[in-house]
Formats: C-alpha cells, sequence, structure tokens
C-alpha cells in the first residue's frame, strides 16, 4: 500500500491521505504502518493538511541496477516518487514498491543509545524496473 487518497472516504468535508510511514519499533527493527493525515484545511474545493515544517530538500538519481546496503534514515523524510520504482526492504524479508507520484515517510532512526548494528538494523533501497528512479527527499 503506498500513499494515496482514502478511497473509503467520501466525506468532502473531512476528507484524508493515507501515508506510508517507515519507522524503528520498540525492538530496533524496521517496519511499516500506515497513517492518516486529515485534510481540515483550504476551501471545499480544494482540502489542504494543516502546514508542515521541512528542512530543505534534495533530488537523486539512482541509474538501474541501483542497490544500497541496509541502513537506516539518517534525518526524518518524505521521499516521493517521481520517475521509476522504488523498493525498500526490511529485515523480516517484507517489501513495498513505490510508484511515480507516491511517497512515503521514512523515519527509521538508529534506536537512541544505540550503535547501527547491520545485521539488526534498517532497510535497503533498489531501483525496481526498466527505468532509472528518480527520487525527491524532502526533509522533516
Amino acid at each position: 500500500m503506498t500513499a494515496s487518497m482514502n478511497p473509503s472516504d467520501t466525506s468532502a468535508a473531512n476528507p484524508r491521505i493515507t501515508q506510508v510511514v517507515l519507522f524503528t519499533d520498540d525492538d530496533g527493527l524496521a517496519r511499516f504502518r500506515d497513517e492518516s493525515i486529515e485534510l481540515d484545511q483550504g476551501t471545499p474545493a480544494s482540502r489542504l493538511s494543516a502546514l508542515m515544517a521541512s528542512g530543505g530538500f534534495q533530488l537523486r538519481h539512482s541509474p538501474v541496477g541501483f542497490r544500497s546496503d541496509f541502513h537506516c534514515t539518517t534525518s526524518p523524510q518524505w521521499v516521493f516518487i517521481l520517475r521509476g520504482v522504488m523498493e525498500i526492504g526490511l529485515r523480516d524479508g517484507s517489501f513495498r514498491r513505490f510508484g511515480p507520484g507516491e511517497h512515503f515517510y521514512s523515519n527509521d532512526l538508529v534506536p537512541a543509545g544505540a550503535s547501527f548494528d547491520a545485521a539488526r538494523h534498517g532497510h535497503c533501497s533498489r531501483q525496481a524496473g526498466p527505468e532509472p528512479l528518480e527520487t525527491l527527499f524532502v526533509r522533516g
């Protein structure tokens, strides 16, 4: 499941966007969860969320065949897929794929007081499919 308008919420007065969150659970492992963001501002014709802070953005191009090692996010950030497909894999073997127009919030930090353990912590990412991956990272 990727970030999208919630198709089950048909209320024009209270629409929501479902956002996938990549986070570090209490056991130190990266996991996914879905969170609902209320669009309670703007006008009835164009609903908005509350203004969220950001700390700048970066664009990235990853060629066909790109694959990262397991790592943790260094700073919470939104990841928006502009072109291609990004696959995020977890230690338990599960993964999610995100395509153009989709996004997730990456917040799987090394647990407080811990040192990164390459055999336990984090996630891996890769470019999937026939075209390069282009992403926009917006720092939280």
